[in-house]
């Protein structure tokens, strides 16, 4: 097993790298936290292989025939007034075919006052994006290994111009069902606009993560662990806020070591009682408690916890992450069996 995990990896590790980070590319908002439960985790893990159909959005190699007739709806008020949500529903035609996944993104920014050159008011506006997502998992015959696509359609309207583009998620998954031991790897959008909001192409959120995760054997709790945003080296950039100032004036700015840009790839969570109907998600986000650090003050950024409760067909989640002082989010999610 120890062979097969350390060929994983260096597989994971010989992927072409494209940095691109945020503010730099177009359709942000589909690397956002898709569930409650991913938000809980400290977002971003893609290891989950069972009923949770909201994980297919995120990787497209845990859609599983445990989601069968699933169908989730998540929202959060997000940061700013804005409000952002998900929506998942799996079908599986059968052990062979296996199952197919549809889920759908989108992120409204509420409403704006316009103002010419001038001052003088134009009238509000809008904005708001959304992506439309069908996938499909594959399990290679005769392994342990899992390959999941996802095929995105997305459309932004931000005032008067809008885009339209589309993309393809990949994920690939390894599960040790004796050591109830998961390992995968997301490739996320790649693709391209069809049409731009001004004549000038964008490059999409590329995004490479992987991610391992655990059950404990004597103890109910499933430990992950999440390597984020591997495309891009370094990660952290110097904030000027932080800036340190002499007595002679002279002003030094911050550094960010290697050992910090490394940390700021990391995600870690933990949820206890996993397979219960009561169950209970810590996460902790390295790279959003750094970059949302405070100086001489704690603010626990980059802390989130949740919780999950199952009543008969239904199943409820909710999630507060800490952002800073000011900005905290909280996540509502309903999953239910149609069966």
């Amino acid at each position: 097993m120890i062979k097969r995990i350390a060929t994983f990896i260096s597989l994971c590790l010989t992927i072409p790298l494209l940095a691109q980070l945020g503010g730099e590319s177009t359709y942000q908002f589909l690397n956002l936290i898709s569930s409650p439960r991913q938000a809980a985790l400290g977002g971003k893990v893609i290891t989950n292989f069972d009923h949770d159909v909201t994980d297919g959005l995120y990787n497209p190699a845990s859609i599983n025939w445990q989601m069968h007739n699933q169908l989730a709806v998540n929202y959060s008020s997000y940061l700013g007034g804005i409000s952002y949500g998900t929506a998942a529903y799996a079908y599986t035609w059968d052990r062979r075919v296996q199952t197919f996944h549809v889920g759908f993104s989108y992120i409204n920014y509420g409403t704006f006052d316009g103002y010419d050159v001038n001052g003088v008011s134009t009238g509000t506006f809008t904005g708001n994006e959304a992506a439309l997502s069908m996938g499909y998992n594959y399990n290679i015959p005769f392994s342990d290994f899992y390959v999941g696509v996802n095929l995105k359609i997305i459309t932004s309207l931000l005032e008067q111009y809008n885009s339209v583009g589309g993309a393809v998620d990949i994920g690939v998954m390894y599960i040790n069902e004796k050591l109830d031991f998961h390992a995968a790897l997301t490739i996320r959008n790649l693709g391209t606009q069809f049409t731009t909001y001004a004549g000038q192409t964008e490059p999409l959120p590329f995004e490479v993560n992987f991610g391992m995760s655990q059950t404990l054997e004597n103890v109910p709790l499933r430990w992950h662990f999440t390597l984020e945003n591997l495309q891009e080296w370094p990660i952290g950039v110097s904030n000027p806020a932080r800036a340190t100032t002499d007595l002679d004036g002279n002003q030094t700015q911050e550094e960010v070591s290697f050992f910090n840009n490394a940390l700021r790839h990391v995600i870690l969570g933990a949820e206890l009682f996993p397979d219960r109907g009561f169950n209970v998600r810590l996460g902790y986000n390295f790279r959003r408690a750094e970059e949302l650090r405070i100086q001489d003050q704690r603010n626990f950024s980059g802390l989130s916890i949740g919780v999950g409760i199952k009543l008969n067909k239904l199943r409820f989640s909710y999630t507060h992450a800490r952002y800073a002082s000011a900005s905290n989010t909280s996540f509502f999610g309903l999953q239910i069996d149609l069966q």
